[in-house]
C-alpha cells in the first residue's frame, strides 16, 4: 500500500511517496516557484533523479508535474496513480476544531480555510493544494489531513489560556495552539519505543530545533505544554522570529518607527531572532561560523538562543515535577553538538550526564546520555512525513 504525502506552501509543494509495507520512501521531491515560473526536482530511493522547469501558474500544474515525475519520467517509481491508496496532507493550523487527523470533506476544507486567519502563510496554501488534488485526481483517491496543532489539544486550560480579557478567547479563539505537533508526537513515540515503556509512564521533553523551534512537555502520554502559542511566533528566539517578548517593547518601537500592525508582524516574524541579533543570517551554520571568526553579535545570538532553550526545558521539568527523557530533533537539534552540550551541562542538577563522543554524532539516532545519567537523552531525527503517512493509513483502514 502506497501513501502520497503532501506538504504545500504558497509557492511550493514538497512530497514523498511511501510504501507502507516497509515504511520506505520510494521517491520524494519539490515543486517551487509556483505562480511565478515553475520547477520540479525529484529523486528516487535508488538514486535516480529528474528535474525540469515547467510552467506552474497554480498548484494544479504542480501536481501534474509530480504525476509525470512519478509515473513517466526517467525516475518513475509507479506506472499509475491508481497504485496510490491515499493522499495525506500536512496542515499547520487546526485550531481547537480538529483534535485528530480526518478524511477530507467539503466541510473540512471550508473549516481549514476559515482557520486561515490563524496561519495566513500556511492554511490558504494547504486548501489550494487539497483542491488541486481533487481537480487532478477526482475523488477516487481518499485524502486525509493531519494537523500540526492536534497533538497539543490535550493541554489543560491553565497551559493554553492567555491572561487577557476572557472575552477575546470567547470571541476570537485567542489561546495557545502550538505547532510542530506531528514532529513532537513522532519523536515522543520513538522515545517511548527506545525506553521500552508505555508512553504514559514517561515524562518526556522534546526539543524541535530548526529555523523554527519549539519545545514540548509530554506527560501521561500526551502534550502537557508547548512553547509555541497562538501562532508559531511565540516561544524562544528562532531563525527570523523573536519568540516571547514584552508587548510594550513592540508598541514603543511601533510609535517611534511609525509602524503599522502589519509592519510589526513582519519585524517579529521575518527580521528578528538569530538574524536580527547576529546581523549575519538566519542559518545556524552561518551564525556559528561567524561566531568562530570572532563576530560578537553572532556569539551573542548563539548565547541568547541556547539560554532561552535551557529556560524552557528547565521550566517544563518543574511543571512536570521531573523528567525521564529529553530528545533533540530538527536541523539544529540533530546537527549541533555544542548546543546539546550546553543544555545538558546545565541540567546536571537533575542528573543529566552525556557521553562527549556520542554527542559529537550528527543527524542520526543515538542515545547520548551515559549509563549513570538519571535522565536519558536522545538525538532522534524527526520524520513528519512518515507520521502523516501512518495517520493516513490508519484512517482509510477504519
Amino acid at each position: 500500500m502506497k501513501i502520497f504525502v503532501v506538504n504545500a506552501g504558497s509557492s511550493s509543494l514538497k512530497y514523498q511517496l511511501i510504501d507502507m509495507e516497509n515504511e520506505k520512501v520510494l521517491a520524494k521531491g519539490l515543486c517551487e516557484r509556483i505562480g511565478v515560473s515553475g520547477a520540479i526536482s525529484h529523486k528516487t530511493a535508488d538514486g535516480r533523479a529528474y528535474a525540469a522547469e515547467t510552467p506552474m501558474p497554480t498548484h494544479s500544474e504542480a501536481f501534474e508535474a509530480v504525476v509525470y515525475a512519478l509515473t513517466k519520467s526517467e525516475a518513475k517509481v509507479i506506472d499509475s496513480f491508481d497504485e496510490i491508496s491515499a493522499i495525506g496532507h500536512r496542515i499547520v493550523q487546526g485550531g481547537s476544531v480538529f483534535p485528530n487527523s480526518c478524511l477530507v470533506t467539503p466541510e473540512v476544507i471550508d473549516k481549514i480555510e476559515e482557520l486561515g486567519a490563524l496561519a495566513p502563510l500556511h492554511n490558504p496554501a494547504h486548501v489550494l493544494a487539497i483542491r488541486a488534488c481533487i481537480k487532478t485526481f477526482g475523488d477516487k483517491i481518499p485524502q486525509v489531513v493531519v494537523f500540526d496543532t492536534s497533538f497539543h489539544q490535550t493541554m489543560p486550560p491553565k497551559a493554553y489560556m492567555y491572561p487577557l480579557p476572557y472575552e477575546y478567547y470567547e470571541k476570537y479563539g485567542v489561546r495557545k495552539y502550538g505547532a510542530h505537533g506531528t514532529s513532537h508526537r513522532f519523536v515522543s513515540d520513538r522515545v517511548a519505543a527506545l525506553e521500552n515503556k508505555p508512553k504514559k509512564d514517561i515524562k518526556i521533553i522534546t526539543c524541535h530545533l530548526g529555523n523554527g523551534c519549539s519545545i514540548t512537555a509530554v506527560k501521561d502520554g500526551v502534550c502537557a505544554d508547548t512553547s509555541m502559542g497562538f501562532t508559531p511566533l511565540d516561544g524562544f528566539m528562532m531563525g527570523t522570529r523573536s519568540g516571547t517578548l514584552d508587548p510594550s517593547a513592540l508598541t514603543y518601537i511601533a510609535e517611534k518607527e511609525h509602524l503599522s500592525p502589519e509592519d510589526v508582524n513582519t519585524v517579529c516574524n521575518k527580521k528578528s531572532g538569530m538574524l536580527g541579533i547576529s546581523g549575519v543570517s538566519n542559518d545556524n551554520r552561518d551564525i556559528c561560523a561567524a561566531a568562530e571568526a570572532g563576530n560578537k553579535r553572532a556569539q551573542l545570538a548563539i548565547e541568547m538562543q541556547r539560554y532561552e532553550i535551557l529556560k524552557f526545558v528547565g521550566s517544563y521539568i518543574a511543571a512536570m515535577n521531573g523528567v525521564d527523557a529529553i530528545a533533540f530533533t530538527g536541523g539544529i537539534g540533530e546537527n549541533d553538538p555544542d548546543l546539546r552540550k550546553y543544555v545538558c551541562d546545565n541540567l546536571t542538577f537533575v542528573g543529566v550526564d552525556i557521553d562527549e563522543d556520542k554527542n559529537k554524532l550528527r543527524g542520526e539516532e543515538v542515545k547520548i546520555s551515559t549509563p549513570k545519567s538519571r535522565v536519558n537523552v536522545y538525538v532522534i531525527p524527526t520524520n513528519e512525513e512518515l507520521a502523516i503517512a501512518r495517520d493516513t493509513l490508519a484512517i482509510i483502514s477504519k
